[in-house]
C-alpha cells in the first residue's frame, strides 16, 4: 500500500506523465515491483498508460476522489460564490487555501479572465512562509504550534524578497495578526503580489484562508492600500458569517 501510494504521490508531480524507468528510479523500485504495482492502478484507473509515449499518468479516479472530497467540503461549497464575485470584482485571480501538514494546499481557484500564468492548482501545495495565505494561517495557531511549525520551515529563498530569517518571520507574523491581512509581496513567484484574509469558523478559529493575487504593475501597494485591503475584509465578514461566526461587530 505504501509503494503504490509512493508511486501516486510521485506521478502527481509529473502532469505529463513518466515512463516506467524514470519512475522507478524516482521512486526507488525495482522496474519489475514498479511494473507491478503499476498494473493494479492502472486495473483500478488510479494510472493510466498514453499508448505512444509509454508515459504513466495519474487516472480520473484520482480526479473522481479529489472532486468529491472537495465538493462535499463545507468550506468550498460555501465560500466559492463570494470568491467568484470577489474576482470578477477585482479582475483577478482568487484562491482558497488550507493549512496541512506545514504547507498550503490550494482547495479552490478561481481565474480571472485576464490572469496570468501561476504554479497553483487546486490540490498542490505551497510553503507557509513565502505566501500571504500562509501567513495568515499561522497568524491564528497557538504559541507551541506556531514554533513547532517554524521549527520545521527552511526559509527557501523563492524570490529576491522571500523573508529567509526567522526573526524577520516572528514579526511579520506580529504584524498580521494586528492588521488583519497579509501580504505577499512578490515573496513566491516572481512579479505576482497578494493579499489574503482569514475565514473563520462558527468558533472563531482561523480555518482557511482566501487570497488576491495578481501581477505586481496591476496589483499595486496603492491598489492595496486604496481598495483591496477594504475588498478582502468585506469577504472575510461575508463568508465567516456564513460558516456561523457571528464576533463580527455590526
Amino acid at each position: 500500500m505504501e509503494r503504490a501510494l509512493t508511486i501516486l504521490n510521485k506521478l502527481s508531480e509529473y502532469p505529463d506523465g513518466l515512463q516506467i524507468a524514470r519512475l522507478s528510479e524516482q521512486v526507488g523500485l525495482t522496474k519489475s515491483t514498479t511494473h507491478r504495482l503499476l498494473a493494479t492502478l492502472s486495473n483500478m484507473n488510479y494510472v493510466t498508460q498514453d499508448e505512444e509515449t509509454d508515459k504513466y499518468k495519474l487516472g480520473l479516479q484520482i480526479l473522481f476522489l479529489s472532486r468529491n472530497l472537495l465538493n462535499n467540503s463545507n468550506i468550498v461549497s460555501t465560500a466559492k460564490p463570494f470568491l467568484q464575485k470577489l474576482s470578477q470584482e477585482v479582475k483577478e485571480t482568487v484562491h482558497l487555501c488550507i493549512e496541512d501538514q506545514g504547507e498550503i494546499v490550494y482547495i479552490d481557484k478561481i481565474e480571472s479572465d485576464r490572469s496570468i500564468q501561476m504554479y497553483s492548482r487546486i490540490g498542490s501545495r505551497a510553503p507557509m512562509h513565502s505566501t500571504a495565505v500562509g501567513k495568515i494561517l499561522l497568524s491564528d495557531k497557538s504559541q507551541k504550534d506556531f514554533e513547532k511549525l517554524l521549527s520545521q520551515m527552511k526559509f527557501v529563498r523563492r524570490t529576491p524578497t522571500t523573508i529567509t530569517t526567522k526573526e524577520e518571520f516572528v514579526k511579520e507574523i506580529e504584524k498580521v495578526k494586528v492588521q488583519g491581512y497579509a501580504l505577499d509581496n512578490i515573496e513566491n513567484e516572481g512579479v505576482i503580489r497578494c493579499i489574503a484574509s482569514p475565514i473563520f469558523d462558527h468558533k472563531g478559529k482561523i480555518i482557511a484562508s482566501f487570497s488576491i493575487s495578481g501581477p505586481s504593475n496591476r496589483v499595486t501597494m496603492e491598489y492595496i492600500e486604496s481598495t483591496l485591503i477594504d475588498k478582502v475584509r468585506e469577504y472575510t465578514i461575508d463568508v465567516s458569517r456564513n460558516l456561523g461566526y457571528t464576533g463580527f461587530r455590526s
